[in-house]
C-alpha cells in the first residue's frame, strides 16, 4: 500500500510540474518557474519513496528522499509565494539565498555519514540516521518555507474575499494551504508514531490538494481573461500575478 500511494504521489507531482512548466514557458512568470522546480523535487522525493518501499532502502535512495522531500521542496514552493505577493525584487533576493541554501543542503546530505545502517523495509526516520546538521537544515527549510506558504495563502484568501466574484481564488488558496498542512501532518505522524501508511497517504493527499488548488486558480484566471476585451486580457503571466493566485 505504501509503495502504491508513493507511486500515486509521484504521478500527481509529475503532472503538476508539467502543468507549471508549460505555463512558465508561455509567460516566463518567475513564480511558475519556482513551482516547477518545487514539484519536480516533490516527484523525485516521491519516486525515491516508492523505490525504497518496493525494492528496499539504501543510502542513496534515502538521501534523495531526505534532500528533496524533507529539506528543499517547501522552500522552493515558498519562493513562488514571495514572487507573487512581495514582488520580483524580493523574489530575486530570496532566490539567491535559496540557491546557496540548496547547494549547502545537497553537499551536507550527500556527504554526511549515516549514523546507522538503513533497514531495507519501512520508511527511515531522519533522527535515526543523520546527525544534527542535516536535521537542522530540514527544520529550517520546511519550517520557514511552510510558514511563508501558509501566510501567503491566508493573505491571498483575505484579498480574494474582499473582491467581488473572487470566491474561486479563495477556494484555490484554501486547497493549497490544506495540501501543505497535510504534508506537515504526515511527517509528524510518521516521525512520532511511525505509521508509514499515514505518512504516504498524507503525501499523496497533500500534493493532490495543491494540484487541485492550482487547477482551480488557473481555470478561474482563464475564465476571467476570456470575458475581458482583447486589449485588456494581457498574458498568463501578468494575469496570474495581478490575481495573486497563491
Amino acid at each position: 500500500m505504501v509503495a502504491g500511494l508513493a507511486f500515486l504521489a509521484t504521478a500527481i507531482a509529475t503532472l503538476f510540474a508539467q502543468a507549471t512548466l508549460v505555463r512558465w514557458t508561455q509567460g516566463r512568470a518567475p513564480h511558475q518557474g519556482a513551482w516547477t522546480v518545487a514539484l519536480a523535487m516533490y516527484a523525485a522525493a516521491s519516486a525515491a519513496l516508492a523505490t525504497g518501499e518496493s525494492t528496499g532502502w539504501d543510502g542513496g535512495t534515502y538521501r534523495v528522499f531526505y534532500l528533496f522531500g524533507a529539506i528543499l521542496v517547501v522552500p522552493w514552493l515558498a519562493l513562488g509565494t514571495v514572487h507573487l505577493l512581495v514582488g520580483p525584487t524580493a523574489g530575486r533576493r530570496v532566490l539567491l539565498g535559496l540557491l546557496v541554501f540548496s547547494g549547502l543542503a545537497a553537499g551536507v546530505v550527500l556527504t554526511t555519514e549515516l549514523t546507522q545502517p538503513i533497514a531495507t523495509s519501512g520508511i527511515p526516520v531522519g533522527k535515526e540516521h543523520f546527525d544534527a546538521f542535516p536535521r537542522v537544515l530540514a527544520a529550517l527549510g520546511s519550517g520557514i518555507g511552510a510558514t511563508v506558504v501558509l501566510a501567503g495563502a491566508v493573505i491571498s484568501v483575505v484579498r480574494a474575499l474582499r473582491r467581488r466574484n473572487e470566491g474561486r481564488l479563495a477556494i484555490a488558496n484554501g486547497l493549497i494551504a490544506l495540501g501543505v498542512l497535510l504534508n506537515s501532518s504526515g511527517g509528524l505522524v510518521q516521525g512520532v508514531v511511525g505509521h508509514d501508511e499515514a505518512f504516504t497517504l498524507a503525501l499523496a493527499a497533500g500534493v493532490a490538494a495543491i494540484y487541485a488548488g492550482f487547477s482551480v486558480a488557473t481555470s478561474g484566471a482563464s475564465a476571467r481573461r476570456t470575458s475581458l476585451p482583447a486589449k485588456l486580457r494581457g498574458n498568463d503571466a501578468t494575469t496570474s500575478t495581478r490575481l495573486g493566485s497563491l
